[in-house]
């Protein structure tokens, strides 16, 4: 199959939007937030015009069509990545998905001498939960630092790290760098090590198949709005003997079997730790975007993707004053350019190009451990998708050579 990137730019209205100074929109900050194809537009929508309704309470119709469109998502969903329905938790994304580890798993398992390791790469939501645990509870965290050099995980350091760990925390790919980490070699690794392991998805989802059953991880986070889904909603996937090990982590409605003034006993599974008025509309547009992405080959999406990317960094390179961070050009790269030019502040920057209709991220990106690792306080990043041309790479390496030898 050949990807017909016209016709998959037609699903994604968006795309057709010019910004208020006339310009044309080109997309390039796909690693915040990926756009939203028609239909899964469409699914939302027909959800609130046609049956509307809390599910899994009550028992007329809008409410049965809704726990009916709630549960099929998850079936199809859990079936994309590889899985059974009962290892999935609903989430609001791959953030309260780390959390729900933390609260509901490592706070009920894990102490004073026990070890969890983190890498410089990590998202901070993949930092700051562990940190509290550690305040909390006097679990030592450790940092497994990168090669600068060659922009990837020191894995003689890791495994030295790991091995007298009881959690490991690896991140599936960088969010600022693009990389993919060694995720086979270090899941190995880490259960050879007697420790569990946590991977955050993120940004590998949208850019290959995640197959949770055959990868071997304990639990595995994701979030729906970077995968062409909506917001608000994401996963945990988890282990069946991992999930047992669990205790519920917020409590209310829905989690419960039976509530009195004795006290309260609670569902089993993925049940114990969905409570209050489930994602409803999110679910079923999560349900639809899998379902558009599943009629491609993730590997074609993904040499796409590092195509663009691969020649957008390479031409890069030769613009005076600009700093690639990473290496694109890398065939496991997912498509993340992050940049810097030596006297043109990041911001302003960023500025700059979005007057020309380039919409680009700017900052830490949530990853200030890694950017002081780099010696850098933030940088802009264009990251790539299923729907991005290589002409709209072309019109922006030209734009940003236009900016440079104008305001450097």
């Amino acid at each position: 199959m050949t990807l017909d990137i016209e016709a998959i730019r037609a699903d994604f209205p968006i795309l057709e939007r010019r910004l208020p100074n006339g310009k044309q929109l080109v997309y390039f900050d796909n690693a915040a937030t990926s756009q939203k194809p028609q239909c899964v537009i469409d699914a939302m929508t027909h959800f609130y015009e046609a049956y509307n309704s809390n599910a899994h309470r009550s028992n007329h119709t809008l409410a049965d069509e809704a726990t009916t469109a709630l549960e099929n998502a998850r079936d199809r969903i859990a079936s994309y990545f590889g899985t059974s329905p009962d290892q999935l938790i609903y989430t609001s994304g791959a953030t309260e998905a780390i959390n729900l580890v933390a609260y509901a798993w490592a706070r009920e398992n894990l102490g004073d001498g026990d070890v969890i390791v983190l890498t410089e790469m990590e998202h901070h939501a993949d930092i700051v939960p562990w940190q509290q645990l550690s305040i909390e509870k006097g679990v030592e965290v450790r940092y497994v630092p990168i090669d600068i050099e060659s922009f990837t995980l020191d894995m003689n350091a890791l495994e030295v790290a790991v091995a007298d760990a009881s959690l490991v925390c690896v991140v599936h790919t960088s969010n600022v760098l693009g990389v993919r980490n060694p995720i086979e070699n270090i899941i190995e690794m880490s259960h050879a090590a007697g420790a569990r392991i946590l991977l955050d998805c993120a940004q590998g989802a949208p850019h290959e198949r995640i197959d949770f059953d055959s990868m071997g991880a304990d639990f595995v986070a994701i979030s729906a709005h970077k995968m062409a889904g909506p917001t608000g909603i994401g996963c945990l996937l988890v282990k069946p003997d991992a999930m047992e090990q669990m205790s519920p982590f917020m409590t209310g409605g829905l989690v419960i079997k039976t509530v009195s003034t004795e006290g309260t006993t609670f569902q089993e599974g993925h049940a114990m730790f969905e409570t209050g008025t489930p994602r409803i509309a999110e679910a079923i547009g999560w349900g639809a975007a899998v379902e558009w992405l599943d009629q491609f080959d993730m590997m074609e999406v993904h040499e796409h993707i590092n195509e663009i990317a691969s020649w957008t960094a390479m031409q890069m390179r030769e613009i005076p004053g600009i700093s690639i961070y990473g290496e694109p050009e890398r065939e496991d790269s997912s498509g993340a350019v992050s940049f810097l030019h030596e006297s043109i502040q990041s911001q302003d920057l960023a500025l700059l190009l979005d007057e020309g209709g380039f919409a680009v991220r700017t900052g830490h990106h949530c990853a200030q451990p890694l950017m002081d690792a780099l010696g850098v306080p933030s940088t802009n990043r264009a990251s790539f998708w299923i729907y991005n041309t290589m002409a709209e790479a072309e019109a922006f390496v030209a734009y940003l050579l236009y900016v440079v030898e104008r305001f450097s």
